[in-house]
Formats: structure tokens, sequence, C-alpha cells
């Protein structure tokens, strides 16, 4: 079983929108979720499920907005937190923001959509290309040819319409991986992992079954092909259209697509990654004088590559004024709002070092609360190149009219939560 009714409320807990699927539930009973909300927020126990009486509140929040799901009887938790998150995808490609405005600026479409993506409590249609083939944001005229409803929804395949043709049959294929890092003082890693997400692009025409083949662990293993350059994937999660029964048999990953862009799948590995761009730092504070700020950078990763965009943010105390700069490469600026400098260096060679000297004044008086001592953040982005060493090693592409596809491929390694602790 699933949801009995969705609520869309607002930060107060006011519903801006809500539809009830099943009507066994009193739709009075959104008044108990706010105050019971801030109550488990008090006492420090929120979770993502709360109970009043027999009625159970699933919700997810979503910038300004909660999405609550109401159910009495014991549904499938993990089936309505993905319809709910499902929900928020559908809703941003419809309103490019998913915020209190969109909705209230769209009600009759959001509540078409509440009505097509659920139905009776049961997921239905959830694949935003589909929908906007027959829930358009333009007024309709009535027309009764149009008011037809895409065969798609009754499909086996309901995420790609029939008949879709082009020019030039091509697949784009982006491997982006994120590297999260945590370092300590002392320099040691604290916390390391891999996110990495296969995204794809696709315009190809008629209905085509896609394979594509990973360096994967497992299969390497199944088959007895040496393992030495394979990559182990954790918590591997698949978009609908994949065949699960086939990847669990053979590993092998078998699929139609939806048409255009979508994300294939997502991964992790909780390997240990050697950090790619080390800092070192010295932040020398003298009181009621000034702050002496020392950064040095080094790119540890194989010399033909080169990270872009390079931003390191090194904390400053809250009442530091006066800021002087020198850096060896690339351009300092201090963000008075963050309490940071931002040091942004456009390209960064792999095995090079850059440094940058950073001097702020301090007031002679004092302030009274103690501060912190929040870490220095590094972002990034290294193309061509993936920290795991995740490869694809082929992508068939096979269609009833045998046409020639051309897939490409590209590598993107770029940081997630990347931080470092200074002494």
């Amino acid at each position: 079983m699933s949801a009995s009714a969705v609520f869309v409320l607002d930060l107060k807990g006011k519903p801006l929108i809500c539809r009830n699927y099943k009507g066994d539930i009193n739709m009075a009973e959104i008044d108990h979720f706010m105050p019971l909300l801030v109550q488990r927020e008090e006492e420090g126990n929120l979770s993502p499920l709360l109970t009043h009486g027999k009625v159970h509140f699933l919700w997810i929040k979503h910038s300004n907005l909660y999405l609550v799901a109401l159910t009495n009887k014991n549904a499938n938790a993990s089936l309505v937190y993905s319809f709910l998150y499902k929900v928020v995808e559908v809703f941003t490609e419809y309103f490019k923001e998913l915020e209190e405005e969109s909705i209230r600026d769209n009600f009759v479409i959001v509540y078409e959509l509440l009505d097509e993506v659920m139905d009776f409590g049961f997921p239905q249609t959830t694949e935003s290309k589909i929908l906007q083939e027959y829930i358009t944001q333009q007024g309709n005229k009535l027309e009764t040819a149009k008011s037809r409803v895409p065969t798609t929804v009754t499909n086996a395949v309901s995420w790609r319409s029939e008949g879709i043709k082009y020019k030039k049959n091509e697949v784009f294929i982006d491997v982006i991986e994120s590297v999260n890092l945590l370092v300590n003082t002392n320099g040691s890693v604290l916390l390391s992992e891999i996110v990495g997400t296969v995204k794809l692009k696709v315009f190809l025409s008629g209905m085509p079954e896609l394979r594509l083949g990973l360096n994967d662990r497992v299969l390497f293993e199944l088959t007895g092909r040496n393992k030495n350059k394979t990559v182990e994937l954790e918590d591997v999660k698949f978009h609908q259209c994949v065949r699960l029964s086939r990847f669990e048999n053979d590993r092998t990953i078998s699929f139609i697509p939806p048409d255009g862009d979508f994300e294939l799948m997502s991964y992790r590995l909780n390997t240990q990654v050697k950090p790619l761009i080390w800092i070192e730092s010295v932040i020398e504070k003298f009181s009621h004088s000034r702050v002496e700020i020392m950064v040095k950078a080094k790119g540890q990763f194989k010399k033909q590559s080169v990270a872009n965009n390079v931003e390191i943010s090194v904390p400053v105390p809250s009442d530091a004024d006066s800021p002087k700069f020198k850096t060896s490469v690339g351009s300092a600026k201090y963000v008075p709002e963050k309490n940071v400098v931002v040091w942004t260096i456009k390209s960064f060679p792999g095995g090079k070092e850059y440094l940058m000297r950073a001097h702020f004044g301090l007031p002679s008086v004092e302030t009274e609360e103690m501060e912190g001592k929040p870490p220095i953040g590094v972002k990034f982005e290294i193309p061509y190149f993936t920290v795991s060493g995740i490869q694809v090693r082929y992508m068939k592409i096979i269609e009833k009219s045998g046409y020639q596809a051309l897939p490409w491929v590209r590598y993107i390694t770029q940081s997630g939560d990347y931080q470092l602790r200074t002494n």
C-alpha cells in the first residue's frame, strides 16, 4: 500500500494544495503535522516519519516547501519517499524552480500533475517528458482529437514515445564523479568517498535497445577475466528503464532509453582517495593588531590533467578588515558576508604548487564571543579524468531498422564536499 493523500505545505505548515487519493483519512489531520514537527525539532529527535494517532506523516523539505504524504496503513515507506522526490523532480522540470511562488502561480497544472502521478495511492506516470505531452503549460483549445492520452502511458515502456526520428543518431555519455573529502589538522584523511553518476543525452530514432559495458569488478569475476583495472561499485541506483533482472543475473546494463537527457545510474565508492588538491595553511593571529594567512596549494593529480575553475575558501575572523593579498597565480578576494577569502585559479595543472598570502587588520577591542575554526573548502573540476578509474568499455545500440549510431563519452571529476581543517 502507498499514500492516502499528498499535501504541499508552506514553511508555516499551511496547506497550499493537496490531493486526497483514497478518502480513508480525515484531511484535517494535516493540522497536527506542524506542531509535531516543531515539538520533535525542539526535543532534538526529528525523524522523516511522524505519527499522530493512527495517521503517519512521511515528509520531505524542498526549498521553502514541505511535501507530506499521509497514510493510515503500513505503507512501503521507501516507495513513498521515492515518489515524493520524483514529484519534486517533475515539478522542477515544469516550473524550473520549485518553491511556494511557483506552486501559487501554477495551481491548475500542479493539480493536474498530482492527478496523473498517482492513482488510488499508487504511483503512476512519473516521467516528466511523457507528462509534458498531454499536460501542457499553454491554454488548451478544446479539440476532441487532442484530448487523447498518449499510448506511451499504458505501454510497457512508459518513459519513451514511439515514432521518434532523428537525422543523426547519437548518444552522449557523461561520467561525472564528485570527491567528498575531510582532512584533519594533522593531515590525516578522516573521510573520503567518490559519488558517481552516469548521465546520458540520447538522440536516437525508433525504439533502440542499449547495452552499456563498464569495467565492473563483479562482471569480470563472473566471466573469469583479469580484474586488474576494474572498479567495485557500491550503492548502485538505476533509472527505471534499466532491466534489473538482467543486471542481477549477469551484470548487463540493458535498457530502452528515454529521449533526451536523463541520469542512467549513480554509484558510490568507499575508497581511500588521495587528495587531488592538497592545501597547507598557516594562519597566524596577532591579537588586537593583525592576521597573517599563508596558503600553499598543490595539484596531486597527473601532470597531463588540468583542474579548471579552482576556488579555495579560507576562513578569516569575522572582525577582520583592510585586506591585502599577494598570489603567485590567480586572484584573491575577501567575501565579508561569509568571512572567507576566496582564491580563484582558472587553470591548475597537475604537479604544480601555488602560494597565496593575505594580511588583515584586527580591531583593538576584542569580541567577547569565541569563534570556531571553520575548515578550508575547495571547489574544482578536472575534465577527461576519473578518480575511481571507471571506464565505459562499450555502448551497443540495437534498433530493428539497423542504423549506425555514434556514442560519445566524456569523463569529469569535480569536488563534492571537499574540506581541510585548519590549526
